[in-house]
């Protein structure tokens, strides 16, 4: 390191301005299409460097990944409104209520951004019912919003079948929330069958244009978060006060690449995130606090 007093010296200091010019991360840019996975407790050392994981390893070597990201608590569903919300909301998994308060969804309409959840099991286009087989609510939380459950907006719940349509005929909206069934999200399956499903299912839209140089995608895959059975001390040390530590991977043509982040998040800093990308003024809840994750790009 470049002690201060060296800072004096000309041509020291003018490599030092280069050197930070170079490593430097960029500001968050603005992205289309933003398209979020969740997939469901495992910890950050379950999955990254796991051979049951090839292709999502696969995109962490080659894009980016956050090496300190921890879920905010335990149960699922205070996750997910982490996310969307940026507060808690509820730690009721079975909760049949719908929430009255600021979220990603109000600021999009706000802000005139387009969105869709694509919910794999989901019954139709619209359904804002509870836990149908593989399907469960509680990973779907845009559907527990006023803004979409008392809306015609609702429609925007679509099954994920069209997720692959929407794809193969560039419809894909500004923000896509992605909901992996039970089995293919590792809360059931195993995690070799929710890195297959990725592979098979959101692999393509890594080969559109959005996501070819001079593309403004970004995909980031995260988890809801840690379980604590699989996890060494340092992963589940913070785990105590919240849902321990957890891989998140952040893929695009604006990513840095092979980078691995060393700064401390949550899913208020992700909500943050992509509110940014999305070009919206307003961050519910916690993100309104919370740094972005601009070390990424």
């Amino acid at each position: 390191m470049v002690k201060a007093h060296s800072l004096a010296r000309p041509v020291a200091g003018t490599l030092l301005l280069l050197l930070l010019s170079i490593a430097a991360p960029g500001a968050v840019p603005a992205a289309r299409p933003v398209v979020l996975v969740v997939e469901e407790n495992h910890s950050y050392e379950s999955v990254i460097g796991s051979p049951s994981m090839p292709f999502l390893n696969r995109l962490a070597r080659q894009y980016a990944v956050a090496t300190k990201y921890y879920a905010n608590d335990h149960s699922s569903i205070p996750n997910y409104f982490w996310m969307t919300a940026g507060q808690p909301l509820t730690y009721n998994d079975n909760t049949r209520a719908i929430f009255d308060v600021n979220n990603i969804v109000r600021q999009m309409l706000i802000g005139g951004k387009s969105w869709k959840s694509y919910a794999e099991g989901l019954p139709y286009a619209g359904y804002t019912g509870f836990n149908t087989e593989l399907y469960v609510k509680r990973h779907n939380p845009l559907a527990y919003f006023t803004d979409v459950a008392n809306s015609s907006l609702k429609s925007n719940l679509a099954p994920f079948s069209e997720f692959a349509a929407d794809l193969r005929n560039n419809r894909l909206p500004d923000f896509s929330f992605v909901v992996p069934n039970i089995q293919h999200d590792a809360h059931n399956g195993s995690l070799s069958t929710a890195d297959r499903w990725l592979a098979n299912n959101i692999a393509p839209l890594l080969s559109t244009p959005d996501f070819q140089p001079g593309g403004r995608g970004v995909l980031i895959i995260t988890f809801d978060e840690s379980n604590d059975e699989d996890c060494r001390p340092v992963s589940c040390e913070y785990g105590k006060e919240g849902g321990g530590r957890v891989a998140t991977v952040i893929a695009g043509p604006a990513v840095r690449r092979q980078f691995a982040s060393q700064a401390f998040y949550r899913h208020e800093n992700l909500l943050r995130t992509i509110a940014v990308m999305l070009g919206l003024r307003d961050f519910p809840g916690a993100a309104a606090r919370a740094r972005s994750m601009s070390d990424f790009f």
